[in-house]
């Protein structure tokens, strides 16, 4: 008879005691040793020193042969190179796109990368009594098809965007044609590059209806976001919702990247 819930699966000690040791040294400014870490961890010190042996063996840690200390080596920073904490972005830019909706009427939305795909992690569709959705917040955007991805794609260093292009060319769907016809390809986004922010009129097959405008929000060369403005097509064309719209939403983006900055200033 199977039992009425599914248990956890028990933790690995090891691994557990492994990452203890790992977290405690990098905390040492001069290294450690055996003993100074399993008073530290709690860890009795043979086991520290079998965990140091084995962090040795695949190269996280040196050991220094003059005092028996151990130091991290730089392969540790292998293990944050994939991390992208983005969510910290919906609490600097919330407020900020709630005043922006008090002068563009429209919702507009934050979105970040998530792999393939730009995801809204915050917006004032719900707020705003233009908006013909109340649920955005989650929702995945096409790279090649949404005005905030081909604002990412675009303005994203030149590695990253060739990674990017040949990930959807391998895909079986309307992303994976655009980005495996070349010329069109280039084309767009020579043609965002040059207007410096992406568009989409009715371009989306999931959302004939609209029409939107997206601008980066860059650090140096790294594309930290993008900021989207949509509404109903038919009330206006690109241009002049760009001339309308672009100059306050740009305000927006600097105002957001000043707070980035002093975020990240009191982090420090």
């Amino acid at each position: 008879m199977e039992p009425s819930s599914t248990a956890s699966y028990k933790t690995v000690r090891g691994l557990t005691r492994g990452l203890a040791v790992l977290n405690a040294l990098n905390r040492e400014l001069v290294g450690a040793t055996p003993s100074r870490l399993s008073d530290i961890t709690g860890i009795h010190r043979t086991t520290v020193r079998r965990l140091l042996e084995t962090l040795q063996s695949e190269g996280y840690v040196r050991r220094s042969p003059s005092d028996d200390s151990y130091r991290l080596t730089m392969k540790v920073r292998e293990l944050s190179e994939g991390f992208r904490d983005d969510h910290w972005i919906s609490a600097v830019a919330a407020p900020l796109l709630g005043e922006l909706l008090n002068k563009v009427l429209w919702p507009t939305d934050l979105t970040t990368l998530d792999v393939d795909a730009m995801v809204v992690r915050e917006t004032t569709h719900r707020f705003s009594r233009l908006s013909f959705h109340r649920s955005m917040v989650g929702r995945r955007l096409p790279l090649l098809e949404t005005a905030s991805g081909l604002a990412y794609i675009a303005f994203c260093p030149e590695n990253e965007r060739q990674e990017l292009i040949e990930l959807l060319a391998s895909q079986d769907n309307r992303e994976g044609e655009i980005a495996r016809d070349k010329k069109t390809l280039n084309n767009l986004l020579l043609r965002t590059q040059r207007k410096g922010f992406g568009e989409n009129y009715q371009d989306w097959d999931m959302e004939q209806r609209i029409a939107s405008i997206a601008i980066p929000i860059s650090s140096g060369e790294d594309v930290l976001a993008c900021l989207n403005l949509v509404y109903i097509a038919e009330a206006m064309s690109i241009d002049e919702a760009a001339a309308k719209y672009l100059p306050a939403m740009e305000r927006t983006r600097d105002k957001i990247l000043q707070a980035i900055g002093e975020r990240a200033s009191t982090i420090d």
